[in-house]
């Protein structure tokens, strides 16, 4: 048996996911999004004032089910700037997507393609800064069905302000890397 270690990370014990409340503009389209990286699904809980924070654990029996796999190329940015621009899912037939997450440029990104100041390639450098992390979503009732829930452990705000320290140093990296690049692409199209 093929099974997959996934977490989720938010304000509910979710035991019973909904793949209808993602949203349709998300990297990979509508469903519901995990990581097979505990630490980096830490890294992304939040707190908030009147919940707890919560990581959901789950298991994925893959067998039987049509997975596609993203790498960080072009077929992976087109998909993610089609779904981000609402345009239907073109993967629509597969159970479950896995890839890299688009880092948050992706608007600015978008934008930027859009008026013409970079062209495609160009866009998809930035996308490509920063480290690569991974997401898996579930697409289809059927693969909802292959996901057990495993349990939930209750995150500390202690917890949760030291993975933010360390998600403040990766995006300072990031906003410095990504200004070098497109000071390096602007001057390349002077």
């Amino acid at each position: 048996m093929n099974t997959l270690r996934l977490y989720h990370a938010g304000y509910e014990i979710i035991r019973a996911p909904d793949i209808r409340f993602g949203r349709k503009n998300a990297d990979f389209g509508q469903g519901f999004y995990l990581s097979d990286d505990e630490e980096f699904s830490r890294r992304w809980a939040r707190e908030r004032r009147d919940a707890e924070t919560w990581l959901n654990r789950y298991e994925l029996c893959a067998d039987g089910l049509n997975i596609r796999r993203l790498e960080r190329d072009g077929a992976w940015f087109d998909y993610i700037f089609a779904n981000r621009m609402g345009y239907d899912d073109r993967l629509s037939e597969y159970d479950v997507i896995v890839g890299p997450i688009a880092n948050d440029t992706i608007y600015d990104t978008m934008g930027i393609l859009t008026s013409g100041l970079l062209g495609r390639d160009q866009a998809l450098q930035l996308l490509l800064l920063g480290p690569a992390y991974e997401q898996t979503v579930i697409k289809t009732r059927k693969a909802l069905s292959a996901l057990r829930f495993d349990g939930a452990v209750r995150l500390t705000a202690d917890e949760i302000a030291g993975y933010r320290e360390t998600v403040r140093q990766e995006e300072q990296a990031y906003q410095e890397q990504l200004a070098q690049t497109l000071n390096t692409l602007w001057n390349a199209a002077d």
